[in-house]
This record gives C-alpha cells, sequence and structure tokens, in this order.
C-alpha cells in the first residue's frame, strides 16, 4: 500500500510546488527588473550632476588647459584648436542639456576622452590599473571576513568577559582610527624600528617595485608586487573589521535572545550545535547584506591608502588626476563610483530577499 501510493504522493507534491517556485522565479525577476530601472534613472540624474559640474568650471580653466596640452612635446595642435576640440568632445560650445546629452551619447559607448593627465584613453588608463585596487580590495576583505565576523560571535558568546571587552576595545580602536594614523604607524614600526638581516626595514613603506625588480624571476616579481602589498593590505583590515566585527556581535547577542534559541537548549542540543547550526545561520542574514553591498567596492579602490603607499591603483590615480585638474578622467571615475554605489544597493536588496524568507519583494 505504501509503494503504490508513493509516487501518487511525490506527483502531487511536485503539480503543486512547481507552480510555486515559477511564481517565486517570476517575483524575483521583476523585482530585480523594477531596481534595475530604478538605478539607471538616479544613474541619470548622477551623471547629471557630474556635467554640471564640469560645466560650471570657468572658461579660463579650460583655456589654460588648452595651452598646456598645446606646449607639449609632440603636439601637433595650437592652443585654439585644443579649446575647440575640448568645447566640442565635452558639449561646452553648446546649452547644457544638449551637452550633457553630447556627452552622456559618448559616454554610454565607453568613449570618455582622452586623460590630460596621462595622455592616453581615460579606458585604456582604468584598464591598466583597475587590477592592482581590486588585488588590495579582494585581500583586505577577505581577512576582514575572516577576522571579524569569528570575533564578533565570539564576543558575543562571552558577553561580559574579557574576551568581549578585549574584542570590543579592538573594534572601538579599528573605528576609530582613522587611515593615514595607521598606516602612518604601520610605516614607522615595519619600515624603522623592525629591520631585516641586511639591517634594511624589514617591508618597504612606499611603492610597488624594489629596485631590483627588472633583474628578478617572473616569480620572483610578483613576490615582490605581493610584498610591497602587505602594509596597505594590513591599513585597510585594519580600518574595516571594527565595524563588521560589532555588527556581528550585535546581531549574535539579538540571535541568542531568541525564544527558539532558549528552545533548542531546552531540548539538550549541544552548545556547538546551538550556536554553529541555528543561531549562527540567522547571523548571517544581516551580514550578507553588508558583505554583498561592499562587492562592488572591491573596484572602487582606496583612495587615501594608495596614495599613503604609492600603490598605483585606480585610487591614487584618480587622486592624481582631481589635484591636476584632469577632467575627463575625474568625471570617469565619479561616474564609475555612481555605478558601484547603485550595484552595492542592488546586490544588497536581492541578497537581502533571497537568504531572508520573511522579506517579500515588490
Amino acid at each position: 500500500m505504501y509503494v503504490t501510493g508513493a509516487p501518487l504522493r511525490v506527483s502531487v507534491t511536485y503539480f503543486f510546488y512547481r507552480p510555486i517556485m515559477q511564481w517565486q522565479v517570476w517575483i524575483m525577476t521583476k523585482f530585480i527588473i523594477k531596481r534595475l530601472l530604478y538605478s539607471i534613472v538616479i544613474l541619470f540624474f548622477v551623471m547629471l550632476i557630474v556635467y554640471l559640474l564640469m560645466y560650471s568650471l570657468p572658461s579660463s580653466y579650460v583655456e589654460t588647459k588648452a595651452r598646456e596640452m598645446a606646449m607639449k612635446p609632440g603636439s601637433m595642435k595650437s592652443a585654439a584648436e585644443w579649446l575647440k576640440e575640448l568645447n566640442a568632445q565635452y558639449g561646452m560650445d553648446k546649452g547644457v542639456i544638449e551637452g550633457y546629452f553630447t556627452w552622456l551619447k559618448s559616454a554610454v559607448k565607453g568613449d570618455f576622452g582622452e586623460s590630460w593627465q596621462w595622455t592616453v584613453p581615460v579606458t585604456q588608463k582604468f584598464k591598466d590599473v583597475i587590477w592592482y585596487s581590486f588585488a588590495l580590495g579582494l585581500v583586505s576583505f577577505i581577512l576582514e571576513i575572516v577576522i571579524a565576523i569569528p570575533l564578533g560571535v565570539v564576543a558575543a558568546r562571552k558577553q561580559y568577559s574579557l574576551t568581549d571587552y578585549a574584542v570590543t576595545v579592538v573594534s572601538l580602536v579599528g573605528i576609530s582610527l582613522p587611515t593615514f594614523f595607521v598606516a602612518t604607524l604601520l610605516k614607522m614600526v615595519f619600515g624603522v624600528w623592525i629591520k631585516g638581516a641586511d639591517g634594511m626595514p624589514l617591508l618597504d613603506i612606499s611603492g610597488m617595485q624594489s629596485r631590483n625588480f627588472l633583474s628578478l624571476s617572473p616569480l620572483g616579481q610578483k613576490l615582490d608586487i605581493a610584498k610591497h602589498f602587505i602594509l596597505p593590505v594590513l591599513t585597510l583590515t585594519i580600518v574595516s573589521i571594527g565595524g563588521l566585527m560589532r555588527y556581528t556581535r550585535a546581531n549574535m547577542l539579538e540571535v541568542l535572545n531568541a525564544d527558539y534559541i532558549r528552545t533548542a537548549r531546552a531540548k539538550g542540543l549541544s552548545e556547538q550545535k546551538v550556536i554553529g547550526y541555528h543561531a549562527f545561520r540567522n547571523t548571517l542574514i544581516p551580514i550578507v547584506t553588508i558583505l554583498g553591498g561592499s562587492l562592488p567596492g572591491l573596484f572602487a579602490g582606496a583612495l587615501i591608502t594608495e596614495q599613503l603607499f604609492s600603490v598605483t591603483g585606480i585610487g591614487f590615480v584618480s587622486y592624481q588626476s582631481m589635484v591636476r585638474g584632469d577632467i575627463p578622467f575625474t568625471m570617469f571615475y565619479l561616474a564609475f563610483m555612481a555605478i558601484l554605489t547603485l550595484l552595492g544597493t542592488l546586490i544588497s536588496d536581492i541578497l537581502y530577499a533571497v537568504v531572508d524568507p520573511r522579506v517579500r519583494v515588490h
């Protein structure tokens, strides 16, 4: 009787389950499309603001840049020709709205012009430096997760203990200390106080290559670059773990005080299973959304850290472009940051709807 009835029960379950799954997929797809459309509208107005900032610059600024570009070695154009080309490229010879759509049309095609500072196309310079920032951000992001989340869980499990106080102090220090102070302190410790066996500083405090870089093997060159990344990675990790550590601790404490955790303990489950299976999984729900929103930031670059350690990533290049008046690269970087911010928000919304079944998508 059981054997003959089993296929019927399976088919009936599948008959009702399949439409439900299809409906959930449709709801999620509709939610994602709706968020994408919102993001496109927001990006349109953000890029309009970026263009208005550039358009509001005094005309004498563009004229000065045109003269500088005309006087550069190898320039085949006069200052008047450069001025005419720059105004036409960015729609400065038209009205604000018409000029914006002229620039936007080129931007959508991926044409942001040629960088005034680096004398190469903006997108080409971006491709040359973005992966240094990505490597720097990815390693520090992994270390942040590996260090902050376990320590936050431990602090919550041992509330008001010496461990909890120690984790709290470390997190508050990480939150309070500015990036430039942490970077300077690490430079002093590993570049001045601690010496290697040869009497030289243990770690290089600036740049991405040693003086003998060209004489090293391909593997040696990669290891040399990795060695120069140690201090920047440590800086980013120290200043970022505090917030995630406190957030993990607060969420873990809230979960541990929930009724279902007390029920699980009353049933005689081991503390390890209560924490690892029941409590930790629910603690991860808000944490996952934060981490998901941080993923696009891996490509944003660490502007201050890269500048302090002379790491030629997107943050370093963008800072140099801003202070030296490189309008094409600056406009590209601002648009790029806007896209990353919107993408991070979208990822957070999607992950929150996926990992938490209590959230309804609209």
